[in-house]
C-alpha cells in the first residue's frame, strides 16, 4: 500500500513537471511566430544604426584612421546581415592600410575578410587569403580572430565537401585558439563546450549554464542555444531539440543575424516530424536570409533539403485542394438543402405569425371580456357586501323602531285611559319625535357607511380643490353634502330618491351637487366616475 502511494505521489509529480514544460514550450513557440511575424521591425532598428554610422563620414577633416574605424564597425553591422555590404566596407578597409602602410591594420582586415569569404562560402578566396598571412607577423590582439576564422574556414569547407581531413583540421585550429583565449571569456568558453560536444562528451550542463547568463541582446546565446538544440537531436528528444532551435532563431531575428542556421535546422526538425506546414514556413523564412545575406554555403544546404520539402508541400497541397473541391460540392448541394429548407421555414413561419396574430386578436378580446367580468364580480361582490351589512343593520333598525312604537303607543293609550285629552294632543302635535328619529337614522346611517368605506371622507376631498374640501365639525361623521355622494356610492343616484331619504327638496340636492361638481379639479364626467370607485 505504501508503495502504490509513492508510486501514484511519483506520477503526480512527474506528469506536473511535464505539463509546467509543455506550457513553457508553447510559450517560446508563440514567442517565435510572433517575431517571425514583425522581424521587420528589428530590420528597421538595424538599417537604422546603419545610417547612423554612415553619416559619420560627413564629419568635417576625418583622417583615414577614422576612416577605417567608422568602416570597421560598418562591417561589424554588415558581416551577418548583408556580406556583400560588409565586404565593400573591409576593402575600403584593406586599401586604406596600404594607404598608410599600417601593417597591423593590413593583416587585421585581410584576417576579416578571409572570415567574410568563409562565411560567404567562397572557399579558394578564404584559402589563398588565410595562406598568405604569415601568421608569425600577426599582434597578438589579432591571433584569436585568425585561429577562429581558421576554425571556422576549415569547418565550412569541410561541410561543404564532406572531406573528413578539413574536419579534423578545423579540430586543430580549434584546440590553438582555445590555448590562446581567455579562459574567462564567454568566446572560450563556447568554443570549449563545441570541442567537447563534437568528441561526444557530457556538455549539457555547461550549454544551459551558458545559456543562462545570456539574453537575447547577445548574439552569442543563438550559438549556444543551437548547440543545445543540436545536443538534443543526437540525443533523440525531439521536443528539446525544437525549443533551443527556436530560442536561437529568436535572438537571431532580435539581432538581424542572416546567417543562421537553427531556422534551416528546425524546419528539417518539423518536417521529419511530419509537420510539412510548419517545415515549408521555417524553410522559405531561411532561405529569405541566406538570399538576404548572401551566404552561399547556406543556401548550399538549404538546396538540397528544400526541393524535398517543397514537393512535400506541394503534394500535400493538391491532395487539400482536391478535399477543398469535394468539401465545395458537399457544401454547395447542403446549400440548397439549406435555402430549400430556410423557404419551407420562412412559409411556416408567416403562417404562424398570421395564427400568433389571431391569437393575440383573441387574447386582447378575452382579456377585455374578463376585465369587464372582473369588474362586474367585484361589482356583485361590493353589493353582497353592502347587502349583508344593511341587512343586519336594517333588522337592528326595525327591532329598534318597533321597540319605540310599542313605548309611544303606550304613552299615548295610557294618556287616552286616563282621559288626559291636553296631554294627548299635545304629544301629536309635536314634530320632536320624528326629529329625533331622523337625527338617529342619519347617525346610523354614517356610522354603517362610514364602516364600509371608512376613507370616503379623504377620497372625496381628494377629488376638490384645497379651497373646497369639507371640514367636518366636531363630533360630526357626514354633513348633507357628503350624505348625498355617499347615496350615490351606494348606487342611488336618483335625486327624487335621495330628496326623499334626507328630506330636502330637489332642488336643494340638485344645487348641493352642481357645487360639488363645480369645485373638483377634474371633469363632471370624470369626477361622477371617481366617486363610485372610492374605497374599491
Amino acid at each position: 500500500m505504501k508503495n502504490t502511494f509513492l508510486l501514484l505521489i511519483a506520477i503526480l509529480f512527474f506528469a506536473k513537471i511535464e505539463l509546467h514544460a509543455r506550457n513553457a514550450n508553447d510559450s517560446i513557440f508563440m514567442l517565435l511566430n510572433k517575431i517571425i511575424d514583425n522581424k521587420d521591425s528589428y530590420a528597421i532598428i538595424k538599417e537604422q544604426n546603419i545610417r547612423d554610422l554612415k553619416q559619420m563620414f560627413n564629419i568635417n577633416n576625418l583622417s583615414q584612421k577614422q576612416r577605417y574605424d567608422i568602416n570597421l564597425k560598418l562591417y561589424e553591422e554588415y558581416k551577418k546581415y548583408q556580406s556583400d555590404s560588409a565586404e565593400y566596407y573591409i576593402i575600403e578597409n584593406k586599401n586604406i592600410a596600404s594607404y598608410l602602410e599600417d601593417e597591423e591594420l593590413q593583416y587585421e582586415s585581410e584576417v576579416l575578410l578571409a572570415s567574410l569569404y568563409s562565411t560567404k562560402g567562397m572557399y579558394i578566396e578564404a584559402k589563398e587569403m588565410l595562406k598568405s598571412i604569415d601568421k608569425t607577423a600577426l599582434p597578438y590582439r589579432l591571433l584569436p580572430v585568425y585561429y577562429d576564422t581558421y576554425t571556422n574556414f576549415c569547418s565550412h569547407y569541410g561541410q561543404s565537401n564532406q572531406s573528413y581531413v578539413y574536419y579534423k583540421q578545423s579540430e586543430f585550429y580549434r584546440d590553438t585558439l582555445l590555448f590562446i583565449l581567455d579562459t574567462q571569456s564567454l568566446h572560450y568558453r563556447i568554443e570549449q563546450a563545441k570541442r567537447m560536444l563534437f568528441k561526444g562528451e557530457e556538455v549539457e550542463n555547461i550549454l544551459l549554464s551558458l545559456l543562462d547568463i545570456t539574453t537575447d541582446k547577445n548574439p552569442e546565446r543563438a550559438e549556444i542555444a543551437y548547440l543545445l538544440g543540436s545536443l538534443y537531436k543526437n540525443k533523440g528528444e525531439v521536443e528539446l531539440q525544437k525549443k533551443y532551435y527556436a530560442v536561437s532563431i529568436i535572438t537571431d531575428i532580435i539581432n538581424c543575424i542572416k546567417d543562421n542556421a537553427s531556422l534551416q535546422s528546425l524546419a528539417l526538425t518539423y518536417y521529419q516530424i511530419g509537420d510539412v506546414d510548419q517545415a515549408y514556413r521555417f524553410f522559405n523564412t531561411a532561405i529569405d536570409d541566406a538570399v538576404f545575406c548572401n551566404v552561399r554555403y547556406r543556401m548550399s544546404e538549404a538546396s538540397m533539403i528544400y526541393p524535398i520539402i517543397n514537393e512535400t508541400y506541394r503534394a500535400k497541397e493538391i491532395i487539400q485542394k482536391s478535399r477543398l473541391q469535394r468539401f465545395l460540392i458537399l457544401i454547395s448541394v447542403l446549400s440548397v438543402f439549406l435555402i430549400a429548407g430556410i423557404s419551407y421555414i420562412y412559409i411556416q413561419m408567416k403562417r404562424l405569425n398570421r395564427i400568433r396574430q389571431e391569437i393575440s386578436l383573441t387574447n386582447v378580446k378575452l382579456s377585455n371580456l374578463n376585465n369587464e367580468l372582473l369588474e362586474a364580480n367585484n361589482s356583485l361582490n361590493e353589493s353582497n357586501h353592502i347587502k349583508e351589512e344593511y341587512i343586519a343593520h336594517f333588522f337592528n333598525v326595525c327591532s329598534s323602531y318597533i321597540t319605540k312604537q310599542e313605548n309611544y303607543r303606550k304613552i299615548l293609550y295610557k294618556h287616552a285611559k286616563n282621559n288626559n285629552k291636553d296631554e294627548l294632543f299635545k304629544i301629536l302635535q309635536s314634530t320632536s319625535f320624528i326629529e329625533n328619529e331622523l337625527e338617529e337614522l342619519y347617525k346610523k346611517f354614517d356610522s354603517i357607511f362610514l364602516s364600509l368605506y371608512p376613507s370616503f371622507v379623504e377620497e372625496f376631498n381628494a377629488l376638490r380643490i384645497k379651497e373646497e374640501q369639507i371640514v367636518l365639525k366636531p363630533g360630526e361623521l357626514l354633513n348633507t353634502e357628503l350624505r348625498i355622494f355617499a347615496l350615490i356610492r351606494l348606487g342611488i343616484n336618483d335625486n327624487v330618491k335621495i330628496a326623499g331619504f334626507l328630506r330636502y327638496s330637489l332642488s336643494t340636492i340638485y344645487n348641493y351637487r352642481v357645487k360639488a361638481r363645480n369645485s373638483a379639479f377634474i371633469s363632471r364626467d370624470e369626477f361622477d366616475k371617481r366617486i363610485l370607485k372610492i374605497g374599491l
